[in-house]
């Protein structure tokens, strides 16, 4: 697997996983709640944050058969929640004072051009962008980390974009992830994290749109190099993203969650002190089942295994078989090497 960096963070086999707290549209607009995300995301210990930079007239036709939010038409929703490049430097600034760092998924080549200015290190791609290649070509352009999500698509559109992207050069990452807000457990997929990994060799990781954090822990388990999670301060603001998204508490949970799962997903196998400690305890050694005369040899029937370990252990019983007794020993007592000849 390669490994990808991103400002001061890299991710890949050897790394933590990046998460990156995905503020969205869940500040309707209103600049100062943005503002109250990027502190939320900082306190939560996230490693980045993430809004969605939109260009109404650059990205979509205003066109009536788009209305899906209430009462509101999907391009004037979009329209209210544009940001200014200024807005987009003072969150910037904002994020970098706390140690996060800023990102931006750009939904037009416009906003690929906004974002060029404001200075990201590397660009979302949204599940919908997925095959939308004219876009692609003109992130590709910029020579920054891609990391793209994979909702709404079949494997082949995965594949057919992850071959356009290594023709334009770019470094990229994968996200598993269903469009669906939010997505139930049995749509979430989490197999095709180490599918990605195996058929691709780059960071894969999860755009987690289900309730609670059970499948990005999983997901961890499975593989997963960087996490994507909607958050909001309240679930009780307005927008249409709100109800799938983690309130501040939630996403603490889960950064804690996560560090605490990476810490043990090594391989390596061999008793830890502690668990020599408890041999002595929970093995068996040999024993003396009846009282055995000093010269006997001794038999099956003689000896067996009972707790504690401190004697000779249980798993050395067939080099017991066969040797002479040095001296007397006593029904129960505990056999050691220097008892037998």
């Amino acid at each position: 697997m390669t490994t990808v960096s991103i400002g001061t963070r890299s991710f890949g086999p050897e790394e933590r996983v990046f998460i990156i707290a995905e503020a969205g549209i869940n500040h309707d607009g209103d600049i100062g709640r943005a503002h109250e995300l990027v502190a939320a995301a900082a306190d939560a210990g996230a490693d980045a944050i993430k809004f969605q930079t939109h260009l109404a007239e650059a990205e979509m036709l205003n066109v009536s058969d788009t209305a899906v939010y209430l009462n509101e038409s999907l391009f004037a929703l979009i329209k209210r929640l544009e940001l200014t490049y200024e807005q987009h430097v003072a969150l910037r600034e904002h994020a970098a004072r706390r140690g996060l760092i800023f990102l931006s998924t750009p939904f037009s080549r416009e906003a690929v051009d906004l974002l060029e200015r404001v200075g990201v290190p590397a660009y979302k791609i949204g599940s919908g962008e997925l095959t939308n290649l004219p876009l692609l070509e003109h992130v590709a352009r910029c020579k920054r980390p891609i990391l793209v999500s994979t909702g709404m698509s079949d494997y082949d559109e995965v594949a057919a974009t992850v071959r356009f992207l290594r023709s334009r050069q770019a470094e990229f990452a994968l996200f598993q992830c269903t469009t669906q807000y939010p997505a139930p457990p049995e749509m979430m997929h989490l197999g095709v994290i180490r599918r990605y990994t195996e058929a691709f060799g780059v960071p894969v990781g999860l755009s987690d749109h289900s309730e609670g954090n059970y499948m990005s822990f999983a997901a961890v388990a499975l593989g997963a190099r960087m996490l994507e999670r909607h958050f909001t301060i309240s679930r009780s603001w307005p927008g249409p993203d709100q109800q799938a998204s983690l309130e501040p508490a939630e996403l603490a949970d889960l950064v804690r969650g996560v560090r605490r799962i990476e810490r043990g997903l090594d391989d390596l196998k061999e008793a830890s002190p502690p668990e020599r400690e408890l041999q002595q305890l929970f093995r068996e050694s040999v024993v003396a089942l009846r009282p055995v005369p000093a010269g006997e040899v001794l038999t099956r029937e003689a000896v067996w295994v009972k707790r504690p370990g401190s004697g000779i252990p249980a798993s050395r019983m067939e080099e017991v078989i066969g040797r002479r007794i040095k001296r007397p020993l006593a029904a129960g007592q505990i056999l050691r090497w220097e008892d037998l000849a």
